[in-house]
């Protein structure tokens, strides 16, 4: 049997074309969201070539297919007739966070490698200026920094072009949009204004009454994703409204000029204002209690990091820097990520297959050099329990070293080569709180997903 016979089968093994509302892909799985999870033969699914296992977890059934799975999702998408999703009903059983997280799993899953190649290249650097072993300032750093942080820095383009996969729009639309939030217009006017330069404007004006916000988008998730999906039911009404004749030209101008407008006045600006207002919320809790300021952001960072919104958390460290000449918050953020690598690596202890456990240990590995985005979006969001195992040890470990007084006296990357910048008075309480991460962060995660795990290994929940 041949892999296109194979699918075949698959897609009438899972009720027909017509019980699929989408189908897409992860690193080694193809799921599927059904309108009747009953008409699935599971156990015929597991008996085909090609089939590493099946498993209906969480409103999704999964087909775990390998390392080749890329390979059988565009197979089993020109099987559907060139769309991955089709008219039927949805489902109304999914809850908001569960959809959230499924959502930002779809959008990542696919730009995983980039990211995870450009983390660990990202981390490493970090650890080997660190370490003194290359300066800061040569142009080796210059040269190797620009090929790791030009994934973050264009991020949006990358979200872009996946969510306009996951909400069926346009992709070189998506980009389009993207771009415009990117433009160096508005990039170049957000820093003139952050270094309050001469002339600096907070907002541009369209026609001197609809003001453009003026921020940097860059590294972004939220506004970007939020924009495409605005976008996609943007386009549907304005294709739906235009006359046969006008939609070739007049489809895509409209939709791109309503839904640039709409990511710049609206979107995106509101994403970076959720940002702001949790900065002004974590410096009011350090005027409470610092132990209690160190349980809530350890517990809210991995979700920060997961919107995006973490970015909004330097400036606060940035201006304790410059106000008092230390800052205690970036110790947190190096708890949150040394937790996020914890339960990383209980995930590659527990998975079975090879490719699952090659990218989960570069995950995890990239967590502890102070990269944590791929074991967020290309692990952690498919294991549920392991990432609140993680949001447990963050809060846990930065509320000790917060009682303790752990500080940093310059700005930093949370890599675990960070640590002989603690040294001092502090250093002991700050190493004791890494392995209280880990550790913690290891043992839950082990004790909540691996007791769930069956025959070929862990399933995601």
């Amino acid at each position: 049997m041949g892999t296109q016979e194979a699918i075949n089968n698959i897609i009438r093994l899972v009720g027909g074309q017509g019980n699929i509302n989408k189908v897409w892909h992860c690193m080694t799985r193809l799921r599927f969201d059904l309108v009747d999870d009953d008409k699935v033969d599971q156990q015929a699914i597991k008996k085909l070539p090609g089939v590493l296992g099946a498993q209906l977890q969480s409103d999704q059934f999964q087909v775990i297919i390998g390392p080749k799975v890329n390979s059988w999702y565009e197979q089993m998408v020109s099987a559907l007739g060139g769309d991955a999703s089709t008219v039927a009903p949805a489902k109304g059983r999914k809850g908001l966070v569960s959809l959230f997280m499924d959502t930002v799993s779809g959008v990542f899953g696919p730009i995983v490698p980039a990211i995870a190649g450009a983390g660990m290249i990202k981390g490493l650097l970090a650890g080997l200026v660190a370490l003194k072993v290359v300066s800061a300032r040569s142009d080796t750093v210059v040269i190797i920094d620009l090929i790791a942080s030009g994934v973050f820095y264009f991020l949006p383009f990358f979200l872009a072009v996946s969510a306009a996969r996951i909400f069926k729009v346009n992709e070189y639309l998506a980009a389009a949009v993207a771009a415009c939030l990117m433009y160096p217009s508005l990039i170049d006017a957000a820093k003139a204004l952050a270094t309050h330069q001469e002339g600096a404007v907070s907002a541009l004006w369209l026609l001197n009454a609809i003001p453009v916000s003026v921020f940097n988008y860059s590294a972004s998730v939220i506004p970007v994703i939020f924009s495409v999906l605005a976008l996609s039911y943007i386009y549907r009404w304005v294709d739906r409204i235009m006359p046969d004749v006008l939609k070739t030209v007049f489809t895509p101008t409209l939709t791109l000029f309503i839904g640039a407008l709409a990511a710049l006045v609206v979107i995106g600006p509101t994403g970076i204002w959720l940002g702001k207002g949790l900065a002004l919320f974590i410096e009011g809790l350090f005027s409470v209690s610092a132990s209690f300021a160190g349980l809530i952001v350890g517990a809210i960072r991995p979700v920060a990091v997961l919107t995006g919104m973490h970015h909004a958390m330097t400036p606060i460290a940035l201006q304790n820097f410059s106000d008092r000449g230390y800052d205690m918050l970036m110790p947190m953020m190096f708890m949150a990520n040394m937790a996020i690598a914890g339960s990383t690596f209980a995930i590659w202890r527990l998975s079975k297959e090879r490719q699952e456990k090659t990218v989960t240990l570069s995950a995890a590995i990239s967590a502890l050099l102070g990269i944590t985005e791929p074991a967020l979006f290309g692990v952690l969001t498919r294991y549920k329990k392991a990432f609140i195992s993680a949001t447990i040890a963050s809060s846990l470990a930065s509320a000790f070293i917060a009682f303790f007084g752990v500080r940093l006296y310059g700005y930093i990357l949370s890599s675990i080569f960070s640590l002989p910048a603690y040294i001092g008075p502090y250093f002991i309480f700050a190493l004791a709180g890494v392995v209280m991460a880990l550790v913690i962060s290891f043992v839950l995660t082990t004790l909540l997903v691996g007791k769930e795990a069956s025959g070929g290994g862990v399933m995601p929940e």
